[in-house]
């Protein structure tokens, strides 16, 4: 079986990729189950009704024609009947329609900053009848953003490391609407443009915050993800790396997810089945997809 549960759509404001043409690819690509995760970042990007009103202005980015438009949340209304369609015209069109087709479920990948929580619970709590399934990821701190290199801009790398893993215990000790925690060591794929391979900053120095965040999340029922997008940013380990996820398993953790974190057709069930045989190769067993919520365990040597 694959499955990839890290998938992002035209209502992500960093893809263009239709959920028709995405569900598509997925039965090419021979996946079994695919999940859509896109993006809701409160601080840095408005919902869309707060936009359209007027309450929030929003950055604006080019989209692939080179027109400005502005960056937004998941537009909910219309996200989850988007969901529910190509759930049901899909359902018996997978590439083994014999044994049900392509399932769909419905996610978020949530971009928690501790000082927005309550806007996180009320969201969550208002749609989670419709979810299958939410990442937790940390993209901002103090809403700066790393992409763009401002959060770690005028810190040295202990300071930005140490705050970054720092917002993140924050968040899971006081945020519990989640599944599992995407690309825990995030903050890595930005580190490297700006020190190399080589310059990465040592798993010994994060040991002790990433475990407190582990205990937590196992504590919680959480998971953790393991994101194949390592592959093509050429990080040098996985996403989380290897340390983090033998702590992990050590710590007694057992949900684990996988995830292309795709934006596009190339990058959709990239690296899935290599993924589950390093995840073999670690001592794991299982992995999980959802089920309103609730993880639903597969041998990895499916």
């Amino acid at each position: 079986m694959l499955a990839d549960y890290h998938v992002h759509s035209n209502f992500s404001d960093d893809s263009w990729y239709p959920m028709v043409e995405i569900c598509q690819d997925a039965i090419r690509h021979s996946l079994d189950e695919i999940c859509f995760t896109d993006h809701v970042d409160y601080g840095i990007k408005p919902d869309v009704e707060q936009y359209q009103t007027g309450a929030l202005i929003a950055p604006m980015h080019k989209n692939p024609q080179g027109m400005l438009e502005p960056a937004l949340n998941v537009d909910y209304e219309r996200y989850f009947p988007a969901i529910e369609k190509v759930q049901e015209q899909f359902a018996d069109l997978g590439a083994g329609s014999t044994l049900g087709g392509l399932t769909v479920k419905a996610g978020l990948e949530l971009g928690v900053q501790t000082r927005y929580i309550p806007q996180y619970q009320e969201l969550t709590r208002t749609y989670a009848s419709r979810m299958d399934f939410a990442l937790l990821s940390v993209h901002q701190v103090n809403n700066l953003e790393f992409w763009t290199g401002e959060f770690m801009e005028g810190r040295t790398q202990d300071e930005y490391n140490q705050a970054y893993y720092a917002e993140l215990l924050s968040v899971v000790e006081n945020f519990k609407e989640y599944s599992v925690l995407a690309h825990l060591d995030l903050i890595k794929r930005y580190e490297l443009e700006l020190v190399g391979a080589d310059g990465l900053y040592p798993f010994h120095k994060i040991r002790d915050i990433v475990a407190a965040i582990l205990e937590q999340a196992i504590s919680d029922g959480k998971g953790i993800e393991l994101n194949t997008s390592s592959f093509r940013y050429g990080l040098p380990d996985l996403t989380p790396c290897t340390e983090i996820l033998e702590l992990y398993k050590d710590l007694g953790g057992c949900i684990i997810t996988i995830g292309s974190d795709s934006h596009k057709e190339n990058n959709l069930g990239a690296y899935i089945g290599l993924a589950k045989k390093r995840l073999l190769a670690l001592g794991y067993k299982q992995y999980c997809t959802f089920n309103a919520w609730e993880p639903v365990f597969h041998t990895l040597d499916d």
